[in-house]
């Protein structure tokens, strides 16, 4: 499967440079002409990296780094013209993994997304848990059992799919749209509806069994994210 890339530019001619370099290393890419449209994008779909540039119109890089770093742990390379060592290190503190100043050879630019990518993906075996407690609440990925106070809950695949995703990264906010990205498959239809049908139903089985907390929590006007038993105490 190829790795999606969203570049963030104002200026067409560096979107399409850039795009033709990874085309052609079978990147699939994606485009952003400003800040508020990046943000958009990256909140609907889970891309494997962002190239983001600086000096956008009207929410510049550093505000789009500091705002997608909220919700989502994407690998960020920095992409500008400006070269002084503050705006490197700023960056640096705001969340992005790389930085690369214009202009740049394209071997070099193939180079550092390959490398973040390959850092990205290290972390998510490293950090991958095949059981995870949650006090009377457990989730087991190898077995794919979620249990309350050791009793079994029966989730659909769908189900624990979803759950699983959520408690995996407790303090990320999904959307619908990543959900149904991630859990679905391309020549499945797609419903936003039925993440929230999903979700009210994980929700009412672990009532059911007993558990005494609400393990996903809505995020009015954005999406769901794990809910810990010591965020409600």
């Amino acid at each position: 499967m190829k790795k999606k890339i969203l570049v963030v530019d104002d200026e067409w001619n560096m979107r399409n440079l850039v795009k033709i370099y990874l085309s052609k290393k079978n990147f699939q890419v994606a485009e952003a002409v400003d800040g508020k449209e990046a943000i958009q994008m990256a909140q609907q779909i889970s891309y494997d990296l962002m190239i983001l540039d600086i000096m956008l119109p009207d929410i510049d890089g550093w505000e789009v780094c500091k705002t997608v770093r909220k919700t989502s742990l994407i690998p960020i390379l920095m992409l500008t013209a400006r070269s002084d060592v503050k705006d490197r290190v700023q960056g640096l503190n705001l969340g992005a993994d790389d930085y690369l100043i214009k202009p740049f050879a394209a071997e070099e630019l193939v180079a550092r997304v390959k490398a973040l990518i390959r850092r990205q993906n290290v972390k998510k075996e490293e950090t991958t848990e095949t059981l995870m407690c949650f006090g009377e609440l457990s989730i087991d990925s190898e077995s794919r059992e979620v249990k309350v106070k050791e009793a079994p809950v029966e989730l659909t695949p769908k189900e624990f799919d979803i759950f699983y995703s959520a408690a995996s990264q407790p303090k990320r906010v999904f959307t619908r749209e990543i959900l149904l990205d991630k859990i679905w498959d391309s020549n499945e239809i797609r419903d936003l509806r039925a993440i929230d049908t999903h979700v009210k139903n994980i929700r009412e089985k672990l009532r059911k069994e007993g558990l005494s907390f609400n393990p996903i929590k809505t995020v009015w006007g954005v999406g769901y994210k794990f809910n810990t038993q010591e965020e409600q105490t």
